[in-house]
């Protein structure tokens, strides 16, 4: 029998066959021994061909054959760093929640995992959450520590919608939501429609708490922000796929605190970035890597504004490979 699977604890998998029934299904141990450099073989959102096996009363489903992806969202394993992990597969478009702060959300993680998005032609939305908390006092002020004079402080509001403009200058598509009071969730379902879409974002940056208001009734356990270290705690512990009442199909992941970038060469990552990969053949040398070469297009861009400053660090912190430290990072308009 043919089927998808819909949820993923490590060793079993829960699989929604061709009759609309779920088996709980396990994999034969040469997919393990076949090459594939992944914690998890088989993802949520794989296509696959199982087998029923009887072993005594129970009935249990072996999984014998995953069909080739049309895509997936992979990044490196936490703890195994020559390995991968694949979050999810055979997915229409990822929405990535973004959160200003409890917990914070940096250019350098949005830009990492919009690169791995554009790898495998999966088109993002960025959704800025928790839109209702941020204040928008216009009347903060700060002392220049140089000067002594006073410099308007942006607020956090306007800082989001910063964000949201660099964004959109890209070609990202941006929606400012709060999946706690409601604001803008029909937009999301509209775009969920007839699609299988995955959440993605830290933990604590509300993606349990917007598949609750796309789908009430879902009932997604939901945590707190831990008031110590302005940190998600995990409430989803592994992907798991919902069909949904309107239409759709949700992909709801665990929070990512990392995402280290994963079978890209250093040439090919800035075709990943749009507006590097548009301007790139006017590099004097066609291998340039945008760092060190002179005549480099993409530095005079930085330069003169085309380019957003933020967006070329995280490049160069990808071409580098500097997985540790990129996290610590500050945000793009502090």
């Amino acid at each position: 029998m043919t089927g998808i699977v819909y949820r993923s604890t490590g060793s079993w998998y829960e699989v929604k066959g061709t009759d609309g029934e779920f088996y709980s299904c396990r994999i034969k141990g040469k997919f393990r021994l076949s090459g594939i450099k992944s914690t998890n073989p088989v993802a949520v959102g794989d296509k696959v061909d199982f087998e029923i096996e009887k072993k005594g009363d129970e009935e249990i489903g072996i999984i014998n054959l995953i069909h080739d992806r049309e895509n997936y969202i992979v990044r490196k394993s936490v703890n195994l760093s020559k390995q991968t992990h694949i979050i999810a597969a055979n997915v229409d478009q990822v929405f990535l929640l973004i959160t200003l702060n409890n917990p914070p959300t940096f250019t350098s993680f949005i830009d990492r995992v919009l690169l791995t998005a554009e790898a495998y032609q999966i088109p993002a939305v960025l959704v800025f959450n928790k839109i209702d908390t941020y204040n928008d006092d216009q009347d903060q002020v700060s002392i220049d520590p140089e000067t002594g004079e006073e410099l308007l402080t942006m607020t956090e509001l306007d800082e989001v919608r910063y964000l949201m403009s660099l964004y959109k200058s890209i070609g990202y598509e941006c929606i400012a939501i709060s999946a706690e009071t409601g604001k803008n969730i029909e937009k999301i379902k509209e775009k969920m429609l007839d699609k299988t879409s995955m959440f993605a974002g830290h933990s604590g940056a509300g993606k349990s708490t917007l598949a609750n208001a796309v789908q009430p009734g879902l009932d997604l356990k939901t945590k707190k922000i831990s008031d110590q270290h302005s940190q998600g705690q995990h409430t989803t512990t592994f992907a798991q796929m919902f069909d949904l009442d309107f239409g759709a199909r949700l992909i709801d992941t665990p929070g990512i605190k990392g995402f280290g970038v994963v079978d890209m060469e250093k040439e090919e990552i800035g075709g990943y970035f749009p507006e590097i990969a548009e301007r790139q053949q006017d590099c004097k040398f066609h291998n340039c890597l945008h760092m060190e070469e002179p005549k480099c297009a993409i530095k005079e861009g930085v330069e003169n504004g085309e380019i957003h400053l933020s967006r070329y660090e995280s490049y160069v912190q990808i071409v580098k490979g500097d997985e540790d430290n990129y996290r610590q990072d500050k945000h793009a308009i502090t």
